[in-house]
């Protein structure tokens, strides 16, 4: 039984890295100027958008496409713009990271 207590603390403790690894990602590409992860700043709280999308096809590459070229309308009139110098699996991680969000 520890056996099994001892993986899901390691597991869990594996899937908090990756969220603090995503989130240095988010914060040296700028993201985190607009957004966080509960609450509106500028843009949608990550959780807010993850909540909207959760369960759409085609989710995952939609929001990477908004990334990627900005827009409006969906959240209000607040402009994303886009994100020209971000790498396509940068912001296909970033993506994932949200969409992952509760």
């Amino acid at each position: 039984m520890k056996k099994h207590h001892a993986f899901a603390l390691l597991a869990g403790l594996a899937l908090a890295g990756t969220a603090a690894a995503d989130l240095q990602l988010a914060q040296a590409q700028g993201c985190l100027g607009c957004h966080t992860v509960d609450k509106k700043l500028v843009g949608p709280a990550w959780k807010d958008v993850a909540a909207k999308y959760r369960g759409e096809a085609g989710a995952e590459a939609k929001l990477a496409k908004k990334v990627r070229e900005g827009g409006t309308g969906n959240w209000g009139t607040i402009v994303q713009p886009p994100n020209t110098t971000t790498s396509d699996a940068d912001i296909k991680t970033l993506v994932k990271f949200i969409l992952a969000l509760k």
